[in-house]
């Protein structure tokens, strides 16, 4: 497998798309203003006691109040409003050495023994806002690196579950109970497997730096505020995602670009060869053909080979997904045999479509029905192989006598929805004609020499194309201007816009 990773940033924003072998896996919009974005920590301020939900709503800054329950406090939060105090109070050092742990809380206790009303806490972001919730936040605060996770006011070392092999779990353990710092905790994570004690160690340390930075951002402050930040989207993605298939990293920003080139040589050195700077003036996912897949993938009805198809509806309390076999020939045996076809295609591309829009929360499947309890077994473990590539927590359940298979998948951030169903103009005829027209008006107020048109890839043809002489070629001779024209796949028929070299809209 070919693992590519596309990234068109500005100030503002910044797109990130992952293909696997051309095919668009994921794809992560974030703007440049993101704030409470998963793995943040505040120092919050607690508002309100909800002993019914044995919970408190912590204020965070954002405009509703984000939701810490008990169970979320985390067994060493009398440990961390210790250390809180103390930092605040100039007294604490970032070293835990010799810090002295108080008494963890019981498992299943009352909130109002632990906090009240005024109370400042140090938080973590583990859900961003959704809808009109708050975010979600827990006061067991950690951080992330490439192989472990450094949890601080905890002795425990642990081995993440996917790791099977007996003697490698007992190897990273006692290799990481050697280097640990007096203090601190520490998650094995997953890709830790192999991994020898100079790249784990390596990997502590500069989470211990990022301890320091945190500890350092403890200050007095009256309203809530963000005192650590994960790294860039990028580059958390990266961290996460990060291995041996990948071929290429495509950017066209040049700070990040040159942020990237430096994670990665920070976590594996010679990687960043691989990291591209692009320049050219097609915008970058046009260029990747990205734009050409997102407007495919991300509406009400998805396609798959041979004519299957999807149907995926969005409801306040699931997602519901029908599997259509559509007019595809069926050149199997039987029905039966035909059912299974489409239904195992249907599960690699259900498993693509969670992940690629993010969706969370409780998911049905309705799978084209069928007889044999084999068939339905052999679509469940499908299902189950190709959600083995999702990061996100899940659970499926096997497919029921009624060919529905339910699923839950964790919700961390909003859920990516991309508008592909276009308004039809008031009049099909003389909308594009009043285009033209808006469009040639525009560039006689220009003084550029030149000019790009971004206009849908239908109006490119257009204006570019003529059997004795050509719209663009018009306007050129009639202004005296260089006229550029650039093919949009993700612009809507009647989008344009006028740019200058640099990209700028003018």
């Amino acid at each position: 497998m070919r693992t590519e990773l596309v990234i068109s940033a500005s100030s503002d924003r910044a797109d990130i798309a992952l293909l696997e072998d051309g095919r668009l896996q994921e794809l992560i919009k974030e703007k440049g203003d993101d704030s409470f974005s998963v793995g943040d920590v505040y120092l919050g301020t607690v508002k309100k006691l909800a002993t019914g939900l044995n919970a408190a709503f912590v204020d965070v800054g954002y405009e509703k109040d984000a939701f810490l329950h008990y169970h979320d406090l985390g067994p060493q939060i009398n440990s961390w409003q210790s250390y809180l105090r103390r930092a605040l109070k100039g007294k604490q050092q970032s070293n835990l050495t010799n810090f002295k742990n108080e008494a963890n809380i019981q498992k299943e206790g009352n909130i109002g023994d632990v906090l009240k009303q005024g109370d400042q806490i140090l938080v973590q972001i583990t859900k961003e806002p959704i809808s009109t919730k708050g975010p979600r936040i827990t006061a067991e605060l950690s951080i992330a690196g490439r192989f472990v996770v450094l949890v601080p006011f905890s002795n425990r070392v642990s081995v993440s579950q996917k790791i099977r092999d007996r003697e490698e779990k007992d190897r990273l353990k006692n290799l990481v109970r050697s280097i640990k710092p007096k203090g601190f905790g520490v998650i094995i994570r997953t890709v830790a497997k192999g991994q020898s004690a100079e790249e784990l160690q390596a990997d502590l340390e500069s989470l211990l730096r990022k301890w320091k930075v945190l500890h350092k951002g403890v200050k007095r402050s009256n309203k809530p505020v963000r005192i650590f930040s994960e790294m860039n989207r990028a580059s958390a993605f990266l961290r996460d995602v990060f291995n041996d298939s990948f071929s290429s990293i495509t950017i066209d920003n040049e700070d990040l670009y040159e942020e990237v080139k430096e994670y990665l040589d920070e976590i594996q050195p010679g990687a960043s060869k691989m990291v591209k700077h692009y320049t050219g003036q097609m915008p970058l996912f046009q260029f990747a053909s990205v734009d050409r897949q997102i407007k495919g993938a991300f509406g009400r009805s998805v396609s798959m080979p041979k004519g299957a198809y999807l149907i995926i509806e969005h409801t306040e309390a699931m997602h519901v997904v029908d599997v259509n076999s559509g007019n595809r020939t069926n050149t199997a045996e039987n029905q039966e045999a035909n059912a299974l076809q489409v239904n195992l295609l249907a599960a690699e591309e259900v498993a693509r479509q969670l992940r690629l829009r993010d969706m969370g929360g409780i998911v049905v499947v309705d799978f084209i029905d069928m007889n044999s309890a084999e068939n339905r077994k052999a679509v469940y473990e499908k299902m189950r192989d190709e959600m083995k590539k999702d990061r996100a927590r899940h659970k499926i359940l096997p497919i029921s006598r009624f060919g529905l298979m339910e699923l839950t998948r964790q919700r961390v951030r909003p859920e990516t929805n991309i508008t592909t169903r276009e308004e039809n103009p008031d009049n099909l005829v003389e909308a594009p004609i009043q285009i033209i027209e808006a469009i040639k008006s525009k560039l006689a107020t220009l003084d550029k020499r030149e000019i790009y048109i971004h206009v849908h890839p239908f109006l490119e043809a257009y204006i570019t194309k003529g059997y004795f002489r050509s719209i663009k070629k018009t306007w050129q001779s009639d202004l005296r201007k260089k006229l550029v024209v650039v093919p949009r796949d993700a612009y809507t028929m009647l989008e344009w816009k006028v740019k200058d070299r640099e990209n700028n809209t003018l």
